[in-house]
């Protein structure tokens, strides 16, 4: 591998470093809507083995929706700046 990719890579990881910064609140779980007649919104995550709900109500949808989003667009991150990371490695490049 040349320098001049070995650089590149180095750039996309500070990059990458620099976005986990300005990902602003998260929440790992998801939006689910529970019901058959009065269907409600509520936030659900799994934590400890035990299902967790947080009733939404209709004005708080868009927020929670917004904070799995930032979570799921976390582990993206963390998963390309891994195989940056590991082929730096390998080429003994590190930052």
């Amino acid at each position: 591998m040349s320098r001049k990719q070995v650089v590149r890579m180095q750039r996309q990881v500070r990059h990458l470093q620099q976005t986990l910064g300005k990902l602003g609140p998260l929440m790992r779980g998801s939006v689910v809507v529970i019901g058959t007649r009065n269907k409600q919104p509520y936030f659900s995550v799994n934590k400890d083995k035990k299902t967790r709900l947080i009733y939404l109500g209709n004005k708080r949808v868009a927020l929670a929706q917004e904070y799995s989003k930032n979570y799921k667009h976390l582990l993206e991150i963390i998963e390309e700046m891994t195989e940056l990371n590991m082929e730096l490695l390998k080429l003994d490049a590190g930052l």
